[in-house]
């Protein structure tokens, strides 16, 4: 897939609106998840105030907190193929490549149900725009709806996951914006 360009605006020393940034940005990628991509585009961690506070470049954390935001592209490699645990990691394999993800995704993998490969739900209203490919969103009953390109998900706090049955990468936008957790 083609590298993810990030362009940012800012202004200059006379107020004057110019390009702060352009370029290619590196994908975070986890050995517990061959072909998983994450590109951290740009957060903020309050309600963004002009000029200043407009957020910055990568991520603090996986999810936003009340009232921040978080845009990112995300590929999805196809899902394994059921190998009867042929082809799995080793115990101390796949202790590395926890360890390296809870290093570089921690929230993530906090909310991530160790029964329930890939569910979790988050404390935020995301906008998942599909770019390339095709996933199922699972919900919680297991029934799922096919997304393709053009599909947008307004995915509101509930519990989800994405399975990648195509045999193929999908890659998807996502801007989520942080809420208040209910109680």
């Amino acid at each position: 897939m083609e590298p993810i360009r990030r362009v940012v605006t800012g202004r200059d020393d006379r107020g004057r609106a110019v390009v702060t940034d352009d370029g290619p940005v590196d994908p975070v990628t986890l050995s517990l998840m061959p072909g998983f991509e994450t590109i951290e585009l740009w957060h903020t961690d309050t309600t963004p105030a002009m000029p200043d506070g407009l957020g910055g470049p990568g991520i603090p954390r996986y999810f936003p907190p009340p009232g921040g935001t978080v845009c990112r592209v995300v590929t999805f490699p196809p899902d394994a193929p059921d190998d009867g645990g042929a082809g799995t990691m080793d115990a101390a394999s796949f202790a590395a490549a926890l360890g390296e993800a809870q290093a570089k995704v921690p929230d993530l993998v906090a909310r991530l149900e160790p029964d329930n490969p890939g569910m979790h739900a988050t404390d935020s209203v995301d906008y998942g725009i599909v770019l390339d490919g095709e996933l199922e969103l699972e919900l919680d009953d297991g029934a799922t709806t096919t997304v393709r390109p053009g599909t947008v998900v307004v995915q509101r706090g509930t519990r989800h996951g994405w399975r990648n049955r195509s045999g193929r990468p999908a890659r998807v936008a996502f801007v989520l914006v942080g809420a208040t957790p209910a109680g």
